[in-house]
């Protein structure tokens, strides 16, 4: 019995202890757009917390840390690049950019991982095979184009998809010399193409030619954000910055600087194109219903 009540005199002190509270410093990669966006959510989520926005800076002009500050929150490639250029011990919570971005940043920087983590854009594999079990159905075989940055994913993406009844078809592009021939060799032997966050595969100047050869081929491209849904994708599964905002808020008022391991966003978003649907000859639910049963898919996780 005095054990027992020693037991819970000790977790209810557990249970007084204050939460973390303290002063971050917000660095952007650029001023207004998504990233002002991301900072209204920020202070949103944080609102009511004992944590607080200490300074805000541009990562393109001298990035200033407020001197009470004992956390960085780095929104964007470029403000983590600046972030880390100050090379002082403050931990640095990095975020809204992709994996790949995140890992090969931190590796120029030859930054200890104990003290930076992230929250990814990119939707973990076993939530895209679920996406895509509820929006194509009839479909089985799925193609993937790989660079060097992101060849290390066709793994999960192999046995995250096998699990959700699909194959795997992949190919590699470094160039542009390369990327259509793999385009054109990929739709032969596959029925959509799974496009993830690739600076090498996927930019600004080519994605046209990737949607072109695609429609060509009267095959469905799965886009990573909105913006890719708009310039012809059929789909996207994509968290929205406010959803990452209110993650990384959520992540400070319980963690503080005691930094956990990178991770995947939490909450997740869908995008469809309906024209490029009805032109493709398909039909498909809409959103709120293809949420809601991934929601209720373990595998959306």
């Amino acid at each position: 019995m005095r054990h027992f009540r020693l037991f819970a005199a000790i977790c209810l002190l557990v249970l007084a202890l204050p939460a973390p509270a303290g002063t971050l410093a917000l660095v952007l990669s650029e001023t207004g757009g998504v990233y002002g966006e991301f900072a209204a959510a920020l202070d949103e989520g944080l609102a009511g917390s004992a944590w607080k926005v200490g300074s805000t800076t541009e990562a393109g002009a001298l990035v200033t840390i407020d001197s009470q500050a004992e956390l960085i929150v780095a929104v964007g490639s470029e403000a983590l690049r600046q972030a880390l250029a100050r090379n002082d011990p403050l931990p640095i919570v990095a975020t809204l950019l992709p994996r790949q971005n995140y890992e090969k940043i931190l590796a120029e920087a030859r930054r200890r991982s104990g003290r930076t983590t992230a929250i990814y854009l990119d939707q973990p594999p076993g939530r895209q095979a679920a996406f895509l079990r509820h929006l194509l159905p009839g479909q089985k075989r799925i193609g993937m184009l790989f660079s060097s940055e992101t060849r290390q994913q066709a793994g999960p993406y192999r046995l995250a998809l096998g699990a959700a009844g699909f194959s795997l078809h992949s190919e590699d592009s470094e160039t542009d010399n390369t990327l259509l021939p793999a385009l054109n060799n990929l739709f032969r032997r596959s029925d959509a193409l799974l496009a993830i966050p690739d600076s090498t595969v996927y930019r600004r100047n080519n994605i046209r030619a990737v949607l072109i050869t695609a429609f060509r081929h009267q095959r469905p491209v799965i886009g990573y954000s909105p913006a890719f849904v708009n310039a012809g994708a059929l789909a996207a599964l994509h968290s929205t910055v406010t959803q990452i905002a209110r993650q990384t808020a959520e992540q400070i008022v319980e963690r503080g600087t005691a930094l956990g391991p990178p991770a995947n966003p939490s909450q997740f978003a869908i995008a469809i194109n309906h024209n490029v649907a009805h032109a493709l000859g398909l039909s498909l639910p809409d959103e709120a219903t293809i949420r809601q049963a991934m929601l209720a898919d373990r595998d959306t996780r």
